[in-house]
Parts: structure tokens; sequence; C-alpha cells
């Protein structure tokens, strides 16, 4: 349903690009329904405006110039959130004076909590995007009520189940015990109205109502947001090597393995030397992404091994980035070795392609689980060493356990589709997204300013508590 007049939405996104996708997908969402929309962002990772002509945009100073904040610390978020606070207040009180002007809501990334605080001070409402599974949450509010049932942990029981939360062990437990007070924080929604999910309630139907008892206000999943999107916009903030594309072409269909471990995580030498002898071994055609910045020490795919590339010409395509979206439904692709990151997931489900799961850090430790123990659509790799790559990729590409992966994701697939049919929840869930942001109040004259008063706002600095 169209509103009838446009009311402004201001998004705030977090700016490494699995989050930053996200929260683009969704301005596209609700700009189709008849939203103006405004991003926030930071001056690091700015999105390529040209891409998103629909869209009004606001730099923030972040503070970052000239510093490297490729792999985010806990320190870099809390400083990001500091430094843009003020900058994000005076650009909201500006426009709230301008006539005309009529601000439904500021919708914020929960890593960029300061918007809440801004949001509470100018009397506007605020709703969080959660960017990962309800399964993910789920678990670390889990392990916020009782932190002690979790830590400390010995290395000996790093595979033992963890309380509570099958099927995850305590290998997967996504953060550390010095980080806790920090993620406690960041995911409390403060003084938000709602929260929106690019999750489908038919997926997580009960992680969705265990949390929504926990927080208490409206939920809205309305995903897949790269699904519900009208607008095929690119999102990357790296460039896509499109050849690749035409390398697929060439292909058989249900042949090739795409290898990408996402836009964030670094692995090390060994690691991709591991990878690199696996995937020849296999023997199985592939479209391997080696992001610049990825392996520990050397640019791009200097550290594979000397004549690797002339070696596996014939069946073997490196690239830097790719456009995955493409690649995943491009019909030679036959499985994903991914690092389980939700954006490539939810990518992976809905083309209907079985995964190999390689998590390293956060909610990526928690997707695999799922993924191979519950919903039992990929393979985990425990080891990475040669041999055990190259039989998991035998197994998902040429076994008949590969063939039972297949069908139960191609069936995901089905009830994803079926989300987002018009009868569909997440179509009604967007439906119900659209009135409840219309309905919001109209928003309250802002107060009078206090020297400091934004920036004494006890919400953003006791979730940036420093560990010694």
């Amino acid at each position: 349903m169209k509103i009838e007049r446009k009311q402004s939405v201001v998004l705030v996104p977090c700016p490494y690009q699995g989050h930053l996708t996200p929260m683009l997908q969704l301005g596209s969402i609700l700009y189709s329904q008849g939203f103006s929309v405004i991003v926030a962002h930071t001056q690091y990772s700015a999105p390529n405006y040209s891409n998103h002509p629909e869209f009004v945009f606001h730099s923030m100073d972040d503070g970052f110039q000239g510093i490297d904040i490729s792999f985010p610390s806990l320190e870099n978020l809390c400083s990001m959130n500091e430094n843009c606070k003020a900058h994000l207040r005076d650009y909201l009180v500006t426009m709230m004076e301008e006539e005309g002007n009529e601000l439904a809501c500021i919708v914020y990334d929960n890593v960029m909590f300061f918007a809440d605080d801004v949001a509470t001070q100018l009397k506007v409402p605020s709703i969080v995007l959660r960017t990962f599974s309800a399964a993910f949450i789920h678990s670390m509010i889990t392990i916020f009520q009782k932190p002690e049932k979790y830590f400390p942990f010995e290395d000996s029981q790093l595979l033992d189940p963890l309380p509570d939360l099958h099927p995850l062990r305590y290998k997967d437990v996504p953060f550390s015990e010095a980080e806790l007070e920090f993620h406690r924080a960041m995911y409390d929604i403060g003084s938000s109205v709602a929260t929106i999910w690019n999750t489908m309630q038919d997926l997580e139907s009960s992680m969705l109502l265990r949390l929504q008892e926990h927080y208490k206000v409206p939920f809205f999943p309305i995903g897949p947001f790269h699904k519900m999107a009208p607008l095929a916009s690119s999102t990357s903030l790296l460039e896509e090597d499109n050849s690749c594309i035409e390398w697929l072409d060439r292909q058989t269909p249900n042949s090739v393995l795409y290898v990408s471990l996402g836009s964030l995580v670094r692995i090390d030498d060994k690691e991709l030397i591991e990878t690199a002898w696996g995937l020849a071994n296999s023997e199985q055609p592939f479209l391997w992404v080696i992001r610049p910045g990825s392996v520990s020490g050397f640019q791009c795919a200097e550290a594979l091994p000397d004549g690797y590339e002339e070696m596996v010409a014939e069946r073997g395509r490196i690239v830097k980035w790719a456009p995955q979206k493409q690649v995943l439904a491009h019909p030679a692709i036959a499985g994903f070795f991914t690092h389980c990151g939700w954006n490539s997931t939810l990518e992976s489900i809905c083309e209907q392609v079985p995964m190999i799961c390689r998590p390293i850090l956060a909610d990526q430790l928690v997707n695999a689980r799922y993924l191979t123990q519950i919903y039992k659509v990929g393979f985990e790799l425990e080891v990475m060493e040669r041999t055990a790559i190259e039989k998991t990729i035998r197994k998902l590409m040429l076994g008949e356990e590969g063939k039972d992966v297949k069908k139960r994701v191609v069936d995901m697939k089905q009830n994803i589709v079926a989300a987002m049919q018009i009868d569909g929840t997440s179509h009604k869930n967007l439906k119900d997204l659209v009135d409840f942001i219309s309905a919001l109040p109209s928003r309250l004259p802002p107060p009078t300013p206090v020297v400091g008063a934004i920036m004494s706002s006890n919400h953003t600095s006791s979730k940036c508590i420093r560990e010694s």
C-alpha cells in the first residue's frame, strides 16, 4: 500500500559491506512504498551515490581520515559512534526546521547505536535494523542473560555443546568474554519502537517469537531484502569483475563451485595454500574470489603456489571480486564455499545453492551450525587442510549426500518464494511496517539545546566501555 504523502525516513548504516548492503536494500524497499529516503553515512566506505539516484545522501565526519579501519575493532566502533553523533544531530535539526519536511523515523543498524541517542534527544521515533539471523541474536541474548554458564571455558570444552543453545558448541560462541559488555549493550534496543529483520517469519518463527517476548516491541521480518527490493542497483564497495559471468557461460550447467569468504574475513597464507590444493585436487571447476587484503601479509593472489593459476586454467577462474548475486543465480553454479555471512547465506538459499561452510567470526559461526545441523543444506569444514577440503568438495558436488543437501535447499527456497508472494508473510509484514511508520506520532519540537547534552548521554558511553 502506497502512503498518500511523502514522509522521510533517515537510514543510518554501518559502513561495512555486510551491513551497508541490507540497509541500502531496505532503502529501496521503503522508497518503493512511497517514502523519501535519506542515507546518513560515514565518510569511510561511503556508498556510490550514482547507484542510488532515488536517495538523498548525507556524509557524517567519522574521524577516521587517513586511518585504516578495514577490519572493525571494538575501539573503532566506539569511536565511530562518538564521532558521528553530533554530526547526525545537527543535520537532523536543520532538516526538521525546513518547511515541508516530515521526518517519520530514523532506522539504524544496531552497530550504529548512537542514532538512538540522537533520536531520543530530538524526540524522533527510531527503529533498529537487524542485519543478522534471528538465531544469532537469540544466541547472544541467551548468553547475556547468564554469562557465567558460558564464560570462561577451556580449550578442552570447545566441542562440548553450549547449555540451552543447541546445536552450538563452545567453539561457536561468537564473541570473547572481554567483549561481553560491549555486545550486551549493542543488542539493547534503547528507546527504539520496533525492529526490522532481514529474515523470514516462516524460516525463523520460533526464534523471532522468543526474541519478541524479550524485546517487547513490534517485529517486522520482511526478508530476504535482496529479493524484496524492487531496484537492482549495485551496493558493492569493491569493483566487481563481470568477466567471470562470461567464463561461467562456457561451463557445464550445475558443475562449478563458487568460493568466496566475503568482504571482511582475513585468512593466513597457509589456509590459502591448503584451499588452493583442495580445490585443485578435487578436480571440480571453480570460481574463486581472493579479495585484495584478504590474505594477511599478501596482496591478493600472490600467496598462491607458483604456477597455480596456469595449472588450473582449464577449469578454475580466480578474480578479486565478483557480482555475487549474479554468480549464484547462474545455472553453472552447483555449490558455494562460503564464510556463512547472513547476506551470503540468504543469497545462496534463494538460488537453491548448497553450501560448504567455513565460518571464521561473529554470526558466521552460528549461521554455519544452523545450516549444517538444523537446516542441513551444507557441510561444515572443521579442518582447513587440503585433503579434508578436497573430500568435502567432492561430497557436495558428486556424492549422494550432496544430492540430499541440494534437495533440502530447493525446499527451503520454495518456502522463501512463498513468503514473498502477495499473501506471504514477508509481503504482509512489509504492509504492516508501512502502516506502522505512517502512523508514528508526529515529531515534537526539538528540546531546547543544552551544551554537551548529546555527548553526555549515557546510552552511547555505556556501550563504549573500553577494556583495559
